[in-house]
């Protein structure tokens, strides 16, 4: 991998539909229709959750387009048939029909999120069972929640597939931006508590320094932590300490 001095950084949330933003980042008289369009005015980039939890149809995905602005990304979150139930276990042809929506996302897509379960551990096997049936094409994310992944046998294969190793910030997982492809891709779930927790400006500091050091030329980061719209406001506070941490280091930045 080549380090880059240009970096493309997208940042936003882990989904946009919450009852309980209303009120606090979409306006108490404004109907759900009008909550996407809302949330496309501050931000540039979304993780659609709905599809780990529902397949989506076809005219589902052509909605989506319809929806997001020029210039918007999709993130989408990977059916969990794949990562939970099956685990990986014969779900080649299933993750290949599952991306085969990125003919249909066109420019609107950013990557694929491919997040397993915490009973998920580590084993020489299992890598290269989930390696293998990454997409080569597209921009493959895998996010693990059991620390055992966190090792330089993973990282090294990864970066051989050129398959993104999700940096997460979350309970009692590895504190560390992990880059093996020329993009980066992080989670913020909460340091501490899962979902609950409201990230400090020397936390998100700290990671925009990290993140403007890293050499990569694109990043995707998501917030995770939705209760109280802290989401909100931790990824607008993250993209100013990105312009401020690549303007000190001399990387020259656009963020949105």
């Amino acid at each position: 991998m080549e380090d880059s001095r240009n970096l493309r950084a997208w940042v936003g949330c882990s989904g946009w539909f919450y009852w309980h933003w209303k009120g606090l980042f979409y306006p108490a008289e404004e109907g759900t229709h009008k909550w996407f369009r809302h949330y496309t005015t501050t931000f540039r980039t979304v993780e659609l959750n709905a599809p780990f939890y529902r397949w989506p149809l076809p005219a589902t995905v052509k909605r989506w387009v319809r929806d997001a602005p020029a210039g918007f990304r999709y993130c989408i979150k990977v059916n969990q048939e794949i990562t939970h139930e099956k685990r990986f276990a014969g779900t080649r042809e299933r993750v290949l029909d599952f991306c085969g929506m990125a003919e249909t996302l066109g420019t609107k897509l950013g990557c694929f999120l491919f997040q397993c379960p915490p009973s998920f551990r580590y084993s020489p096997e299992m890598l290269q069972n989930v390696l293998h049936q990454m997409p080569t094409s597209l921009k493959c994310v895998v996010e693990f929640r059991h620390k055992s992944w966190w090792n330089d046998e993973v990282f090294n294969a990864f970066q051989k597939h050129r398959v993104c190793f999700c940096s997460v910030s979350g309970p009692r997982l590895p504190d560390e931006l992990v880059r093996t492809t020329d993009f980066v891709y992080l989670r913020f779930h909460g340091r501490d508590r899962w979902y609950r927790y409201n990230y400090s400006h020397p936390e998100l500091r700290n990671w925009a320094q990290r993140l403007a050091v890293s050499g990569a030329s694109e990043a995707w980061v998501y917030f995770n932590n939705d209760p109280d719209a802290r989401a909100i406001h931790n990824a607008k506070t993250f993209r100013n300490a990105i312009r401020r941490a690549a303007r000190e280091r001399g990387v020259t930045s656009r963020v949105s």
